[in-house]
């Protein structure tokens, strides 16, 4: 999730993206589009450019990694964090013992 906050409701989000694709072939290039389009809404063309780029990516249309993809892979990188983290703390208990096991003197 990002830093920021949504200012924008996620069907905003959606039909400005929507009006985008439906109207880019009226203006001369996709960036006058989302200029207008974005004026209409309220928002800053950059986000709006923004969220155009997104939604390409989550439907395939343009190279990238949806949203789903990178949720999940942060939730691995963050497993995999938190278990070598218990790996190095099981490895350095391991470690004591076994010095502690040689320091203790000889019984029979």
């Amino acid at each position: 999730m990002s830093k920021t906050t949504n200012k924008f409701a996620p069907e905003v989000r959606e039909r400005a993206v929507r009006m985008v694709f439906d109207h880019e072939r009226d203006h001369p290039s996709r960036w006058i589009a989302v200029v207008s389009i974005a004026e209409k809404i309220g928002c800053v063309p950059q986000t709006l450019r923004e969220w155009v780029k997104k939604a390409e990516v989550e439907s395939g249309k343009r190279a990238g990694v949806p949203t789903e993809v990178a949720d999940k892979m942060k939730a691995l990188e963050r497993e995999l964090r938190e278990l070598r983290q218990a790996n190095e703390i099981l490895h350095k208990a391991s470690a004591y013992f076994a010095q502690a096991e040689l320091d203790r003197p000889f019984r029979r």
